[in-house]
């Protein structure tokens, strides 16, 4: 196997251990451990003092309080010097009037960004992608978005997709396409002949057919 498949094949996938980390932030050093036991949001952005980055961090911000309500952190994260950052962030909140109160990352070596794939060659041989990875509680990556350089995310998207995973992980039970906080939750569908029969006698279910069933929670 060459160097490059390798490589590949250590990339974290969904449902994969978070690849550990110990990087230097806007916020001093932090290490994958001191989020044990927290849910968070890390994503990368390609390059400090740039338009789409600039946008994209105001609205991190304005999600940022959004997330701590539901127990989430926040973490960004480039290839820029921490100095960079700083200096970066300072000039977002003279021309926004706007704090940015989660870490950055300065991920120099692109230690941090290789070890989570957060690097598209084809695309750009030194900037980061636009990458999202939702960590769970028990460091475990449960989601993980990439978008293009050239293309800002959706924070409601981000917002809605951790509102999604904590709903499954307290109730048990999947989240329909376009499914909101309030929104009918789906069942998963039934493994034998005697669950099927047992799920049609049920009464507080909108089922449309016998494998695709509605509920609303409590």
């Amino acid at each position: 196997m060459n160097v490059e498949s390798e490589t590949v094949n250590q990339l974290p996938r969904i449902g994969s251990s978070a690849p550990d980390f110990t990087a230097q932030t806007t916020h001093g050093q932090l290490s994958l451990s001191d989020f044990k036991g927290k849910w968070f949001v890390l994503f990368s952005h390609p390059a400090d003092f740039t338009p789409v980055c600039t946008t994209e961090f105001v609205a991190f911000q304005h999600i940022y309080p959004q997330l701590k309500e539901e127990g989430v952190e926040l973490l960004g994260l480039s290839v820029d010097s921490v100095s960079s950052h700083l200096a970066w962030i300072r000039n977002i909140e003279q021309n926004f009037n706007l704090s940015i109160e989660f870490p950055v990352i300065a991920d120099l070596d692109r230690k941090v960004a290789t070890s989570y794939g957060m690097i598209m060659p084809d695309e750009s041989q030194t900037e980061t992608s636009r990458a999202v990875f939702v960590i769970d509680d028990n460091q475990k990556v449960r989601s993980i978005i990439y978008y293009p350089l050239t293309t800002g995310r959706n924070m409601d998207e981000i917002v809605r997709l951790v509102k999604a995973l904590k709903t499954t992980d307290k109730h048990k039970t999947p989240t329909p396409a376009n499914w909101n906080p309030g929104d009918s939750v789906l069942l998963s569908p039934p493994k034998t002949h005697d669950d099927m029969k047992v799920r049609e006698q049920q009464q507080d279910l909108e089922c449309i057919d016998w494998y695709l069933c509605k509920k609303r929670l409590p």
